[in-house]
């Protein structure tokens, strides 16, 4: 009986794994949506403000320029001459992000599940910074400027990826911060702080590099778009550790509680801070003689 028991628990377990993990992902789909929605909402917000996202581009290149590193337009010619480094960076940008965000967030899920909600708490944060500063700051994206000599390479080279994406949901106008960057970031932390392969922790610490060339060199964002993604991704970890730390107190509590209740404490069901006798242990005095 009871290896037959054994022998039908795993396949039990298994369910109940693949029931949470299924719930686990319905929830991040949910979460997923939310930010859609919110961000389209925003984007309702920027629409309008195109003069502004205009006004905000040319003062982010003179605040470039005083600090020295307006340097865009030079590493873009380093490239423009050569088909395939312009396939390389067009290729990383676009295939470099949503499948990777997909797919690590299913590896975190699938095989990494506890550390998963800090780096999901990290990704939400993070993104709910960018969303208020998208909603105040609107700034076209250097392909938009090409007098400044910014050259559109994605449009020259993939131009079906610019009429997928210049949809009505899209926000053309919330180049800063760049989240292209700044969530590859996050999702590079977490392949070197998880990850038990060798290569793919050189290729979490890589990601983020390359990125930071792509959104670049394809005139999709600016350089100080990289460094505020970089800075709401640092912020958005501030709060996955403080959410991490209140539920650790919240246990370290919970913890305390049910001891104290366990010992009789001043919590306990006699609350002389003793422990309660079950009655079936009480000796039979009638009997004593």
């Amino acid at each position: 009986m009871a290896s037959d028991t054994l022998s039908r628990r795993p396949p039990t377990l298994r369910r109940v794994h693949t029931n949470s993990r299924l719930a686990t992902a319905a929830k991040e789909i949910g979460f997923l949506l939310s930010a859609a929605l919110l961000y389209t909402l925003v984007r309702g917000l920027t629409s309008d403000r195109v003069d502004a996202a205009f006004r905000n581009a040319e003062d982010v290149i003179s605040f470039e320029k005083t600090l020295g590193i307006h340097v865009e337009t030079e590493l873009q010619s380093l490239i423009l001459d050569h088909e395939w480094a312009i396939d390389a960076a067009n290729g990383f940008y676009i295939y470099g992000y949503w499948p990777v965000f997909v797919l690590t967030l299913v590896w975190l899920i699938a095989r990494r599940p506890v550390a998963y909600p800090f780096y999901r708490n990290a990704l939400l944060a993070s993104g709910a910074f960018s969303l208020v500063i998208f909603a105040f700051y609107p700034l076209a994206p250097p392909r938009f400027l090409p007098w400044h000599g910014f050259v559109d390479t994605v449009s020259v080279a993939v131009p079906t990826y610019r009429d997928m994406s210049s949809s009505r949901l899209v926000n053309e106008y919330a180049a800063m911060p760049s989240l292209h960057f700044g969530w590859i970031l996050l999702l590079g932390i977490a392949w070197v702080a998880l990850s038990r392969v060798l290569v793919l922790r050189i290729i979490g610490a890589t990601m983020p590099l390359l990125m930071f060339a792509a959104i670049v060199l394809t005139g999709n964002h600016y350089i100080v778009d990289a460094i505020v993604g970089g800075a709401v991704v640092v912020a958005g970890l501030g709060v996955a550790v403080l959410i991490e730390r209140l539920k650790r107190q919240r246990a370290v509590r919970a913890a305390i509680q049910d001891a104290h209740y366990s010992a009789g404490g001043d919590g306990g069901p006699d609350g002389d801070g003793g422990s309660p006798i079950p009655a079936q242990r009480l000796p039979n005095l009638s009997r004593v003689r």
